[in-house]
Protein backbone atom coordinates (compact mmCIF):
# COMPACT_ATOMS: atom_id res chain seq x y z
CA UNK A 1 0.00 0.00 0.00
CA UNK A 2 1.67 3.38 -1.08
CA UNK A 3 2.01 6.15 2.15
CA UNK A 4 -0.19 9.54 0.93
CA UNK A 5 2.31 11.75 -0.21
CA UNK A 6 1.50 15.31 1.57
CA UNK A 7 1.85 18.96 0.18
CA UNK A 8 5.98 19.78 -0.04
CA UNK A 9 4.57 23.85 -0.82
CA UNK A 10 6.30 26.50 1.55
CA UNK A 11 3.79 27.32 4.00
CA UNK A 12 3.75 31.33 3.89
CA UNK A 13 3.61 30.16 -0.61
CA UNK A 14 0.81 27.88 0.06
CA UNK A 15 -0.95 30.77 2.38
CA UNK A 16 -0.84 33.42 -0.49
CA UNK A 17 -2.41 30.97 -2.79
CA UNK A 18 -4.92 30.35 -0.23
CA UNK A 19 -5.49 33.65 -0.29
CA UNK A 20 -5.63 34.21 -4.18
CA UNK A 21 -8.53 31.43 -4.74
CA UNK A 22 -10.91 32.48 -1.50
CA UNK A 23 -10.39 36.00 -0.45
CA UNK A 24 -9.45 37.76 -3.58
CA UNK A 25 -12.63 39.67 -4.61
CA UNK A 26 -14.50 37.83 -2.15
CA UNK A 27 -13.89 40.19 0.91
CA UNK A 28 -13.11 43.79 1.87
CA UNK A 29 -10.34 45.84 0.72
CA UNK A 30 -9.81 46.61 4.05
CA UNK A 31 -10.29 43.17 5.33
CA UNK A 32 -8.10 41.41 2.28
CA UNK A 33 -5.04 43.76 2.87
CA UNK A 34 -5.46 42.27 6.46
CA UNK A 35 -4.86 38.55 4.78
CA UNK A 36 -1.97 39.82 2.49
CA UNK A 37 -0.21 41.21 6.07
CA UNK A 38 -0.27 37.92 8.02
CA UNK A 39 1.03 36.37 4.84
CA UNK A 40 3.85 38.61 5.07
CA UNK A 41 4.34 38.16 8.41
CA UNK A 42 4.10 34.67 7.63
CA UNK A 43 7.15 34.54 5.54
CA UNK A 44 9.55 36.62 7.96
CA UNK A 45 8.79 34.15 10.62
CA UNK A 46 8.48 30.67 8.86
CA UNK A 47 10.49 31.49 5.53
CA UNK A 48 11.88 27.96 5.17
CA UNK A 49 8.96 25.72 6.34
CA UNK A 50 7.37 23.41 3.95
CA UNK A 51 3.70 21.95 4.40
CA UNK A 52 4.55 18.49 5.17
CA UNK A 53 6.93 19.46 8.34
CA UNK A 54 3.82 21.38 9.83
CA UNK A 55 2.77 20.26 13.07
CA UNK A 56 1.21 21.46 16.02
CA UNK A 57 4.67 22.07 17.89
CA UNK A 58 5.59 24.31 14.91
CA UNK A 59 2.83 26.11 14.62
CA UNK A 60 3.04 27.01 18.10
CA UNK A 61 6.18 28.30 17.98
CA UNK A 62 5.47 30.36 14.84
CA UNK A 63 2.33 32.09 17.53
CA UNK A 64 4.92 32.22 20.24
CA UNK A 65 7.32 34.05 18.18
CA UNK A 66 4.35 36.56 16.76
CA UNK A 67 3.23 36.81 20.70
CA UNK A 68 6.77 38.76 22.22
CA UNK A 69 6.09 42.01 19.74
CA UNK A 70 2.06 41.78 20.25
CA UNK A 71 -0.47 41.25 22.51
CA UNK A 72 -2.97 38.89 23.06
CA UNK A 73 -6.17 39.81 21.18
CA UNK A 74 -3.58 40.77 18.06
CA UNK A 75 -1.99 37.56 18.40
CA UNK A 76 -5.46 35.65 18.73
CA UNK A 77 -6.40 37.44 15.35
CA UNK A 78 -3.19 36.38 13.74
CA UNK A 79 -4.02 32.64 14.48
CA UNK A 80 -7.59 33.43 13.20
CA UNK A 81 -6.41 34.34 9.79
CA UNK A 82 -4.21 31.54 9.49
CA UNK A 83 -6.48 28.66 10.91
CA UNK A 84 -9.17 28.65 8.31
CA UNK A 85 -6.46 28.30 5.62
CA UNK A 86 -4.65 25.37 7.61
CA UNK A 87 -8.55 23.52 8.11
CA UNK A 88 -9.10 23.87 3.84
CA UNK A 89 -5.28 21.83 3.75
CA UNK A 90 -6.54 19.24 5.88
CA UNK A 91 -9.84 19.03 4.05
CA UNK A 92 -8.02 18.78 0.65
CA UNK A 93 -5.73 15.94 1.90
CA UNK A 94 -2.58 18.71 1.80
CA UNK A 95 -2.35 17.75 5.74
CA UNK A 96 -2.63 14.77 7.83
CA UNK A 97 -3.89 16.50 10.82
CA UNK A 98 -4.68 20.14 11.81
CA UNK A 99 -1.67 21.68 13.27
CA UNK A 100 -3.92 24.65 15.12
CA UNK A 101 -5.70 21.93 17.47
CA UNK A 102 -5.51 23.63 20.94
CA UNK A 103 -2.90 26.12 20.36
CA UNK A 104 -1.89 27.95 23.18
CA UNK A 105 -2.21 31.77 22.42
CA UNK A 106 0.29 34.03 24.39
CA UNK A 107 0.65 37.49 23.65
CA UNK A 108 3.03 40.60 26.18
CA UNK A 109 1.37 42.88 28.16
CA UNK A 110 -1.25 45.30 27.47
CA UNK A 111 -0.56 49.01 27.03
CA UNK A 112 -2.21 51.07 28.79
CA UNK A 113 -5.80 51.50 27.60
CA UNK A 114 -6.83 54.88 26.32
CA UNK A 115 -10.49 56.05 27.87
CA UNK A 116 -12.52 54.34 24.86
CA UNK A 117 -15.59 56.68 25.53
CA UNK A 118 -17.18 59.89 27.27
CA UNK A 119 -19.77 59.97 30.54
CA UNK A 120 -23.10 61.88 30.00
CA UNK A 121 -21.90 64.94 31.61
CA UNK A 122 -18.28 65.12 29.47
CA UNK A 123 -20.49 64.41 26.13
CA UNK A 124 -23.08 67.18 26.59
CA UNK A 125 -20.43 69.29 27.17
CA UNK A 126 -18.71 68.44 24.29
CA UNK A 127 -21.54 68.27 21.88
CA UNK A 128 -22.46 71.87 23.51
CA UNK A 129 -19.22 73.39 22.55
CA UNK A 130 -19.53 72.12 18.76
CA UNK A 131 -20.26 74.86 15.83
CA UNK A 132 -23.61 74.02 14.70
CA UNK A 133 -24.22 76.46 12.35
CA UNK A 134 -26.59 76.83 9.17
CA UNK A 135 -24.07 75.59 6.91
CA UNK A 136 -22.91 71.64 7.28
CA UNK A 137 -19.32 71.08 8.76
CA UNK A 138 -17.38 68.47 10.50
CA UNK A 139 -19.08 69.42 13.90
CA UNK A 140 -22.45 68.13 12.48
CA UNK A 141 -20.39 65.07 11.55
CA UNK A 142 -19.48 64.73 15.25
CA UNK A 143 -22.81 65.38 16.63
CA UNK A 144 -24.16 62.64 13.85
CA UNK A 145 -22.20 59.73 15.29
CA UNK A 146 -22.64 60.66 18.63
CA UNK A 147 -26.34 60.58 18.88
CA UNK A 148 -26.24 57.10 16.10
CA UNK A 149 -23.21 55.37 17.00
CA UNK A 150 -22.85 55.23 13.24
CA UNK A 151 -19.04 53.85 11.83
CA UNK A 152 -17.11 56.72 10.50
CA UNK A 153 -17.03 55.04 6.86
CA UNK A 154 -20.66 54.82 6.89
CA UNK A 155 -21.25 58.45 7.93
CA UNK A 156 -18.82 60.20 5.58
CA UNK A 157 -20.83 57.76 2.48
CA UNK A 158 -24.36 59.79 3.35
CA UNK A 159 -26.40 61.31 0.75
CA UNK A 160 -29.30 63.36 0.95
CA UNK A 161 -31.46 60.20 -0.06
CA UNK A 162 -30.50 57.90 2.94
CA UNK A 163 -32.59 60.49 5.10
CA UNK A 164 -36.55 58.97 5.58
CA UNK A 165 -37.85 61.98 7.34
CA UNK A 166 -41.12 60.38 7.49
CA UNK A 167 -39.90 57.43 9.25
CA UNK A 168 -37.37 59.58 11.34
CA UNK A 169 -34.63 57.18 10.62
CA UNK A 170 -31.04 57.20 8.40
CA UNK A 171 -30.76 54.15 6.22
CA UNK A 172 -27.40 52.24 6.00
CA UNK A 173 -26.69 50.58 2.93
CA UNK A 174 -22.76 51.68 2.29
CA UNK A 175 -19.82 52.78 3.22
CA UNK A 176 -17.10 55.11 1.94
CA UNK A 177 -13.68 53.99 1.31
CA UNK A 178 -11.57 56.76 2.27
CA UNK A 179 -8.47 54.76 2.79
CA UNK A 180 -7.96 55.21 -1.16
CA UNK A 181 -6.71 57.98 -2.91
CA UNK A 182 -10.03 58.49 -5.03
CA UNK A 183 -12.07 57.68 -2.38
CA UNK A 184 -15.37 55.87 -3.54
CA UNK A 185 -18.71 53.62 -2.36
CA UNK A 186 -18.06 50.23 -1.44
CA UNK A 187 -20.14 48.27 0.61
CA UNK A 188 -21.21 48.33 4.28
CA UNK A 189 -18.48 46.35 6.57
CA UNK A 190 -21.13 43.11 7.14
CA UNK A 191 -24.95 42.39 6.10
CA UNK A 192 -26.23 42.92 9.45
CA UNK A 193 -24.43 46.33 8.78
CA UNK A 194 -27.05 47.18 6.38
CA UNK A 195 -29.63 48.53 8.60
CA UNK A 196 -31.90 51.64 9.43
CA UNK A 197 -31.11 53.90 12.65
CA UNK A 198 -33.90 55.84 14.19
CA UNK A 199 -32.79 59.42 15.20
CA UNK A 200 -34.55 61.62 17.66
CA UNK A 201 -36.72 64.47 15.29
CA UNK A 202 -35.04 67.63 16.31
CA UNK A 203 -31.55 66.25 14.45
CA UNK A 204 -33.93 65.15 11.90
CA UNK A 205 -35.48 68.51 11.60
CA UNK A 206 -32.18 69.98 11.46
CA UNK A 207 -30.59 67.68 8.66
CA UNK A 208 -33.78 68.31 6.72
CA UNK A 209 -32.57 71.92 6.83
CA UNK A 210 -29.33 71.23 6.12
CA UNK A 211 -28.87 68.88 3.07
CA UNK A 212 -31.96 71.02 1.61
CA UNK A 213 -30.21 71.89 -1.27
CA UNK A 214 -28.20 68.94 -1.81
CA UNK A 215 -28.74 66.00 -4.90
CA UNK A 216 -30.08 63.24 -3.54
CA UNK A 217 -27.27 61.02 -4.66
CA UNK A 218 -24.75 63.85 -3.23
CA UNK A 219 -22.53 63.11 -0.48
CA UNK A 220 -23.39 65.56 2.26
CA UNK A 221 -20.33 65.88 4.40
CA UNK A 222 -17.94 66.55 1.40
CA UNK A 223 -17.19 66.50 -2.55
CA UNK A 224 -16.93 62.86 -3.36
CA UNK A 225 -13.06 64.63 -5.04
CA UNK A 226 -11.97 66.20 -1.81
CA UNK A 227 -9.48 63.27 0.14
CA UNK A 228 -10.59 62.71 3.74
CA UNK A 229 -8.71 61.50 6.48
CA UNK A 230 -9.56 60.04 9.53
CA UNK A 231 -6.41 61.09 11.72
CA UNK A 232 -7.04 64.83 10.55
CA UNK A 233 -11.02 64.39 12.27
CA UNK A 234 -9.45 62.60 15.02
CA UNK A 235 -6.86 65.39 15.67
CA UNK A 236 -9.87 67.78 15.45
CA UNK A 237 -12.03 66.27 18.00
CA UNK A 238 -8.71 65.29 20.22
CA UNK A 239 -8.24 69.38 20.14
CA UNK A 240 -11.85 70.07 21.55
CA UNK A 241 -11.45 67.79 24.11
CA UNK A 242 -8.14 69.04 25.12
CA UNK A 243 -9.98 72.28 25.19
CA UNK A 244 -13.01 71.45 27.71
CA UNK A 245 -10.42 69.26 29.67
CA UNK A 246 -12.01 66.28 29.21
CA UNK A 247 -10.96 62.85 28.05
CA UNK A 248 -10.08 62.50 24.88
CA UNK A 249 -11.37 59.77 21.95
CA UNK A 250 -11.15 59.59 19.24
CA UNK A 251 -14.75 59.48 16.44
CA UNK A 252 -14.97 55.70 16.61
CA UNK A 253 -15.40 56.78 20.31
CA UNK A 254 -17.88 58.62 19.83
CA UNK A 255 -19.56 55.35 18.76
CA UNK A 256 -18.51 53.46 22.09
CA UNK A 257 -19.59 56.35 23.98
CA UNK A 258 -23.05 56.52 21.83
CA UNK A 259 -23.65 52.50 22.65
CA UNK A 260 -22.54 52.57 25.95
CA UNK A 261 -24.98 55.10 27.37
CA UNK A 262 -27.38 53.65 25.81
CA UNK A 263 -26.57 50.14 28.01
CA UNK A 264 -26.41 52.39 30.71
CA UNK A 265 -30.19 53.60 29.92
CA UNK A 266 -31.06 50.16 30.14
CA UNK A 267 -31.40 49.44 26.32
CA UNK A 268 -31.15 45.66 25.48
CA UNK A 269 -27.36 44.25 24.28
CA UNK A 270 -29.73 42.87 21.31
CA UNK A 271 -30.96 46.34 20.57
CA UNK A 272 -27.50 48.00 20.84
CA UNK A 273 -26.02 45.26 18.55
CA UNK A 274 -28.57 45.74 15.79
CA UNK A 275 -28.18 49.80 16.01
CA UNK A 276 -24.41 49.78 15.53
CA UNK A 277 -24.50 46.94 12.91
CA UNK A 278 -22.61 44.14 14.46
CA UNK A 279 -23.51 40.34 13.00
CA UNK A 280 -24.08 39.28 16.25
CA UNK A 281 -24.34 40.25 20.09
CA UNK A 282 -21.06 38.18 20.95
CA UNK A 283 -19.18 41.03 19.24
CA UNK A 284 -20.81 43.51 21.59
CA UNK A 285 -20.99 41.67 24.50
CA UNK A 286 -16.93 41.59 23.81
CA UNK A 287 -16.84 45.07 23.48
CA UNK A 288 -18.83 46.27 26.12
CA UNK A 289 -18.44 43.53 28.79
CA UNK A 290 -16.78 46.50 31.52
CA UNK A 291 -20.43 48.21 31.62
CA UNK A 292 -22.41 44.68 31.11
CA UNK A 293 -20.62 43.52 34.49
CA UNK A 294 -21.33 46.75 36.16
CA UNK A 295 -24.85 46.35 35.12
CA UNK A 296 -25.39 42.68 36.13
CA UNK A 297 -23.51 43.80 39.73
CA UNK A 298 -26.63 46.68 39.83
CA UNK A 299 -29.23 43.65 38.96
CA UNK A 300 -27.78 41.47 41.39
CA UNK A 301 -28.29 44.57 44.01
CA UNK A 302 -31.66 45.23 42.77
CA UNK A 303 -32.37 41.24 42.65
CA UNK A 304 -31.32 40.46 46.54
CA UNK A 305 -33.38 44.18 47.53
CA UNK A 306 -36.28 42.45 45.86
CA UNK A 307 -36.04 38.69 47.75
CA UNK A 308 -35.40 40.84 50.58
CA UNK A 309 -38.88 42.56 50.78
CA UNK A 310 -40.53 39.29 50.07
CA UNK A 311 -40.57 38.26 53.57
Amino acid sequence: MSQKKYSTKLFYKYYLDWIHIYKDNAVRQVTLDKYYLVQKRLKELAPNLHMNELNRRNYQQILNSYARNHEKTTTLDFHHHLKASLFDAVDDGLLKSDPTRRAIIKGCNPSEKKIKYLNLFDLQKLLRSLDLSSELNWDWFFLLIAKTGLRFAEALALTKEDFDFEKQRIIINKSWNYKEKEGHFQPTKNESSNRSVMIDWQLMQQFQSLIRSKEDDQLIFFDKDQRVYNSTLNQKLATYCEKLDIPIISIHGLRHTHASLLLYEGVSIASVAKRLGHSNTTTTQETYIHIIRELENKDNDKILHHLSQLG
